[in-house]
């Protein structure tokens, strides 16, 4: 029995951040999970500068609700989720993926939590397990599941690896560099018919 893992920003939809840093003007939130590894201190790095500029979980929530998925994701999504289970593994938030679920059908996601103070300052971040990703397809493993994987960042790559087939999608040339054994794929088209020859 197959279940397939994605991860969700870059694959279905948008770089949160990426968007936030543009509505707000501060460049320095584009840096992502492709070009920081660490997470806990890529999310440490961002609090500080939301404090620094004293924006909070409202102001991020106002950019999420105006991101749409990538053209294709959903109707790629409902494909795959016609042939297969799938969840989407995140390093995201319940309180950012919750619109973006709506506007994916509702799909199955397992992410992280904010810690929010009730003036809406983000104070902090608690992580479901640490090495989500990985840790949670071996989970799956466990208990009789193979799974597929597909993800485009630095840590979407434990999670691909450890899977019976995985995918990078819309990577960085990077990413792909260093990791040339992982088949790489640019559009839906190609993602799900790899998928398709894996279950």
């Amino acid at each position: 029995m197959e279940i397939v893992c994605l991860d969700l920003e870059g694959v279905l939809v948008p770089e949160i951040w990426i968007a936030f840093a543009e509505a707000s003007g501060i460049p320095e939130l584009k840096k992502t999970t492709r070009d920081e590894p660490d997470y806990a201190k890529l999310m440490n790095y961002r609090i500080a500068i939301l404090k620094e500029h004293g924006l909070g979980l409202k102001e991020i929530q106002e950019t999420i609700a105006k991101i749409d998925p990538m053209p294709g994701a959903k109707e790629f999504l409902d494909e795959l989720r016609s042939l297969t289970q799938v969840i989407i593994i995140s390093d995201t938030f319940n309180q950012f993926a919750t619109p973006l679920m709506k506007k994916l059908g509702w799909p199955t996601i397992f992410c992280n939590t904010l810690e929010v103070a009730d003036n809406g300052e983000i104070t902090g971040f608690r992580m479901r397990i640490e090495k989500s990703k990985y840790t949670t397809v071996k989970a799956l493993q466990s208990i009789g599941y193979d799974t597929i994987a597909s993800g485009d960042s630095y840590n979407d790559l434990g999670m691909i690896k450890a899977s019976k087939a995985g995918f990078l999608f819309k990577s960085t040339d990077k990413i792909k560099q260093d990791n040339p054994d992982l088949p790489a794929f640019e559009t839906y088209e190609e993602l799900l018919a790899a998928i398709k020859a894996a279950l």
